[in-house]
């Protein structure tokens, strides 16, 4: 009789538990990079988003260092209770398996892939001090002044590094490589001229732009917010660009074995806030296409394009 009394005990109150309210706390969001980048920008709208929609302050820490790994494993690690999520990039999850063998999580297996927030460019900006003015004359003075132009970079383990190689390989350029801790560390040397080039994502880099700081000389996809910048397709056709065309998105990730129901509250709360109208003109701003895709879409999202850049990592002969 003991026994079973115990045993009713512990059905009862593993269904209290699940049953228990969520959120019953604050939630911590985590940025695995540096406050004031375009990744910093997205999280922290999302987060205020969340707060209002969830009734708990959503807190955001910035995990920096390793090109977002170092952030993306420390959501990875931690408790799968539903107060702990974070934010996914294509650098920090499928570009990452490829360009760091090291890597200390899987990109779908040590998460919940909760949804993908939306999709964006990269755009090369330039420093004003340089005398191109357009995407072929910055190839041609490129190649005229062999190691005297430097790309900038976040990390040697981020989506923006293999582009640039990329953009490299099919232009016939070569450029030394300068890596910072994030985008807001490099934009001051762009504008004085101490770095020359970088692929970055416009929601950081439009205002800079726009206000004649920095110059562009092309983007992946088109980008409203950007309407002068051409795109590689059409600038650098004469140049091997024609199929130049890689997006960036941005995503929300939870511990693996999060509960279910905790995934689903947050990827439904986070798709009726981007396909708003009001979450669409938010959005746009940052030159940021809403998605809002299921967990499911998500985890394939992250599974195609790992297939996609490591096909890209094999096309310029990518050395780890």
């Amino acid at each position: 009789m003991i026994k079973l009394l115990f045993a009713l005990t512990l059905v009862l109150y593993s269904q209290f538990s699940v049953a228990a309210p969520w959120p019953e706390k604050s939630i911590k969001l985590i940025v695995p990079f540096p406050p004031g980048g375009g990744t910093d920008i997205v999280a922290r709208t999302i987060a205020a988003q969340l707060s209002t929609r969830l009734g708990q302050t959503v807190v955001v820490e910035n995990r920096p260092g390793a090109g977002g790994t170092i952030g993306a494993n420390a959501v990875a690690i931690s408790e799968p209770d539903g107060y702990t999520i974070g934010i996914a990039t294509s650098s920090t999850h499928p570009a990452a398996v490829v360009l760091r063998n090291d890597l200390p999580y899987n990109p779908i297996q040590s998460f919940a892939p909760i949804t993908q927030i939306g999709s964006t460019a990269y755009v090369l900006v330039a420093s004003p001090e340089l005398p191109a003015k357009n995407l072929e004359t910055f190839i041609e003075y490129a190649k005229q002044n062999p190691g005297k132009l430097n790309f900038a970079n976040v990390g040697a383990s981020t989506l923006g590094y293999l582009v640039s190689l990329q953009f490299e390989a099919l232009t016939g350029i070569k450029l030394a490589h300068i890596t910072y801790k994030g985008s807001s560390q490099a934009y001051p040397d762009l504008i004085a001229g101490r770095a020359s080039v970088f692929f970055d994502n416009p929601g950081a880099s439009t205002a800079l732009v726009n206000t004649q700081k920095l110059n562009a000389y092309g983007v992946t996809i088109a980008t409203p917010e950007l309407k002068d910048v051409p795109l590689f397709a059409q600038a650098g056709k004469g140049k091997g660009l024609q199929a130049f065309d890689t997006p960036f998105w941005y995503g929300l990730v939870a511990p693996a074995a999060t509960p279910r129901a905790i995934v689903e509250r947050i990827q439904q709360e986070v798709a009726k806030y981007v396909q708003s109208d009001s979450g669409k003109v938010e959005l746009a701003a940052f030159s940021l296409q809403p998605v809002g895709s299921t967990p499911a879409q998500f985890a394939e999202r992250i599974r195609l394009d790992t297939e996609q850049f490591k096909a890209l990592a094999l096309q310029v002969d990518l050395k780890l």
